[in-house]
């Protein structure tokens, strides 16, 4: 596996010839849709699992770092869900904006270990023009077996705004059932009413809001699979949807907001197996693996930089 970068704006992972994702770092979104880096991927039989601009939320783009609520900003996209008014447009859709890659590791390849990794640097802007996090991300694709593959998304935030940012979701803010925020797969139109699959069988939407260690979304052919583990240090609750879309999402501020002090620094990480209907398989020990991987890394930080990530403060913010 290699990325290659032969394309402006964006890294090609490829398998030999066949390309399994494309990792778009210079968006040209529409600064409403909070423009940030995101991946398109397919399985290794060249299958699309995931969407981009879906008509419904036109700001849902593949596989991405999405947060609705950062302090007063939204780094989602779109309105903003506000206490006691809903969904509001405001000025304040900020964007990720890519700053470059460590030169020693884009792109990197391992031929006999199926593996390439690249790291970058990003800055989280506001619309307002002020740079309020800064971002050490890592992205890893690894070979898992003939049919299926792994992305293993690590990102370390760091608060540079000089004040306290409450991350939150429509839900901590006052809306049930709405607590999406986080590293976020949106899957195609292919894959709406799909079966969602946790350790203990098939979950369905009412994995919403539940703890676990994966959920997978099973395309209602049958012929494809995304698996979704959560890759944090603790157990986030799930933000899940197969009914309206596609959509999976370890969710750490589902129910409460996080405070993030100045100076201080979280870690949100997630692993994707994209594969047939049997990729979940491969959740228990090949996924594990790769979990055990980003959080050793992640806990091997100075404990000043990289505290737990739950709720500091509870309540809701406006």
């Amino acid at each position: 596996m290699r990325f290659d970068d032969e394309t402006p704006g964006r890294l090609i992972l490829r398998d030999e010839d066949a390309v399994l994702a494309e990792y778009v770092y210079e968006p040209e979104d529409a600064q409403l849709e909070s423009p940030r880096p995101y991946a398109l991927l397919r399985t290794r039989a060249g299958r699309e699992v995931t969407a981009y601009r879906p008509d419904d939320h036109v700001w849902h783009k593949g596989l991405s770092l999405a947060l609705p609520h950062v302090g007063p900003h939204n780094f989602w996209g779109g309105p903003t869900y506000v206490t006691g008014q809903g969904y509001v447009q405001q000025p304040n859709n900020g964007a990720q904006v890519h700053r470059g890659f460590a030169a020693s590791e884009t792109p990197v390849a391992d031929a006999v270990a199926h593996l390439a990794r690249v790291a970058e640097r990003l800055d989280w802007v506001t619309q307002d023009g002020r740079t309020v996090l800064t971002e050490e991300r890592a992205l890893t694709a690894t070979a898992v077996d003939d049919d299926t593959w792994a992305l293993t998304w690590s990102s370390r935030l760091r608060n540079v705004s000089g004040e306290s940012l409450a991350f939150g979701s429509p839900t901590s803010h006052g809306r049930p059932d709405a607590g999406y925020a986080g590293i976020f797969w949106r899957g195609p139109t292919e894959f709406t009413g799909g079966a969602i699959v946790g350790p203990e069988g098939e979950a369905g939407d009412a994995a919403r809001g539940t703890d676990g260690p994966w959920l997978a979304c099973i395309s209602p052919d049958g012929q494809a699979g995304v698996v979704v583990l959560d890759a944090g240090p603790d157990g986030s609750p799930w933000f899940a949807r197969s009914a309206e879309y596609a959509g999976l999402c370890p969710a750490p501020f589902f129910y409460e907001d996080t405070v993030l002090d100045p100076g201080a620094t979280l870690h949100l990480g997630a692993v994707v197996l994209i594969g047939g209907p049997d990729a979940a398989s491969h959740a228990a020990i090949a996924g594990a693996n790769l979990v055990a991987a980003i959080q050793a890394e992640a806990a091997a930080a100075p404990p000043e930089t990289a505290p737990p990530v739950g709720p500091h403060s509870t309540g809701q913010s406006s």
